[in-house]
């Protein structure tokens, strides 16, 4: 990838311009129960000593992300005093004042800075245009529209209510810090990353391979294969040091409390069901559904006795037990067998067959499915963190940017169901069918030379998928 030197980003200062006045504009709409979880978690690191912060348990919304996010939140917490002090007081459990909401909308917004950043940085890295003066036909133009206005950060983040663009924006500079050869940033980034949300362990495999390979590894034998006398000690141990250190500063504070164990018992709390609440549109949904269509025809051919059939409980939002009626209860070490199993062949091909950095890019959005579809207890957003990295193969060729229409649309129609009320769907609808006509229409124009960029069966079943958006 090469970056365009003489651009001017005028367009870009106005892309993000719009849709930060478009997040300001959705200040007063729906949000869910991860507003209140977030408050709590202000008013935790705000009230309580650093010593308390994993073992509060006033709300059931404890405390269970990486301690370096809890930091995040105590930083936040010293701005939203001046906006209302009784959000920040522990008891005060679903507290949601005008102001409260004012501050936590706005503290989104503010945080999507640094998205909005990382968004410029992958604009650089994509290739120049292909000799059109039209902005359409600029593959810069048509990433910054995809990420800065995708529907899913839009809708999760600021109607829903979470920190994902946030989060998202240091994943995203990550990646472009390993385009522009500049490894040792992109492997910082990433530790903060892990330190400040725990789900993009996810990904992790393909960091942690291609950095070795590729960057630890000076240079190839003749025939193409690595070479372990080419390893640099030097920069193995660099990169050890950094990302040791993040982790350091981030869980040393609890090790020395002897808090550790508590807290990794809040990241991983692996009694939760094997599915989230609502739950995602992956392998493990296909496998209930299986489950709950045997024991119903399992009793109505008397194979089985009604009332000693167990009865099943697969999801669960907070802790509980899980089980199937009919076919094995799935356990947490099954979901990561068979998650490593589902991305073996892309860890496999960045370390035997190094294609650079799009090989490494390539093998995140692999692990981020394969995760998602195979993952314990996921949740439906997690879909994004594949949406997003592909947005940026989607603008380079043809045959990523179909995955990408497809991927796209299939997993921001999965998220309607976290905005069910009436005054939203009007404004999901509205969002969700502008940000598809635009990825159609922008990427039919990028790769207008190049043919149809989906299949007619392709076609036929995102045109169902529009048909019951439009119904619901």
């Amino acid at each position: 990838m090469a970056a365009p030197m003489s651009e001017s980003w005028s367009w870009f200062l106005a892309l993000a311009f719009g849709v930060s006045l478009l997040k300001c504009l959705l200040i007063n709409t729906y949000h869910s129960t991860d507003f209140e979880v977030h408050r709590n978690w202000l008013a935790v690191t705000h009230s309580l000593p650093v010593s308390q912060w994993y073992l509060e348990e006033t709300s059931e919304w404890t405390l269970d992300y990486p301690p370096l996010f809890a930091w995040f939140e105590y930083g936040l917490s010293h701005i939203a005093k001046y906006f209302d002090k009784e959000m920040l007081v522990v008891q005060h459990l679903n507290y949601a004042s005008p102001a409260t909401v004012l501050f936590q909308r706005l503290s989104v917004i503010f945080a999507d800075v640094v998205f909005i950043y990382a968004v410029k940085e992958c604009c650089k890295c994509v290739k120049c245009s292909r000799g059109s003066k039209d902005l359409l036909g600029k593959p810069s133009f048509v990433l910054a529209g995809l990420l800065l206005w995708n529907f899913g950060l839009l809708i999760v983040d600021h109607i829903h209510f979470q920190y994902n663009g946030f989060l998202f924006g240091i994943l995203l500079l990550s990646v472009a810090r390993h385009f522009q050869g500049r490894h040792l940033e992109g492997a910082l980034l990433f530790a903060l990353l892990l330190n400040l949300k725990h789900i993009y362990l996810y990904i992790s495999p393909a960091y942690g391979i291609y950095l070795l390979r590729s960057y630890c590894f000076t240079k190839d034998s003749p025939d193409g294969s690595f070479n372990w006398r080419s390893l640099s000690l030097f920069r193995l141990a660099t990169l050890g040091v950094i990302v040791c250190s993040v982790f350091a500063l981030s869980f040393g504070p609890f090790i020395l409390l002897g808090q550790l164990p508590q807290v990794l018992s809040r990241l991983f709390p692996f009694k939760r069901g094997l599915c989230h609440a609502y739950w995602a549109p992956n392998f493990w949904a296909l496998y209930n559904m299986a489950d709950k269509a045997l024991s119903i025809l399992g009793v109505k051919l008397k194979l089985f006795d009604v009332d000693r059939l167990p009865k099943a409980s697969m999801t669960g939002g907070l802790v509980q037990e899980f089980q199937h009626s009919v076919l094995p209860s799935v356990s947490p070490l099954a979901t990561l067998i068979c998650t490593l199993i589902s991305v073996l062949p892309a860890v496999f091909r960045v370390w035997f067959r190094p294609s650079g950095a799009r090989g490494f890019l390539q093998c995140v959005i692999i692990c981020a499915l394969g995760s998602f579809m195979f993952g314990w207890h996921v949740h439906e957003k997690a879909v994004l963190m594949a949406i997003l990295p592909l947005s940026l193969m989607a603008v380079e060729r043809k045959e990523d940017a179909g995955i990408f229409l497809i991927l796209a649309t299939t997993g921001h129609f999965s998220l309607f169901p976290l905005l069910f009320t009436a005054p939203e769907l009007p404004i999901k609808i509205l969002l969700m069918m502008l940000f598809s006509l635009y990825s159609f229409t922008s990427l039919k124009m990028l790769f207008r030379h190049e043919g149809s960029l989906i299949t007619i069966p392709e076609a036929v079943y995102l045109t169902e998928n529009t048909r019951k958006q439009k119904s619901q």
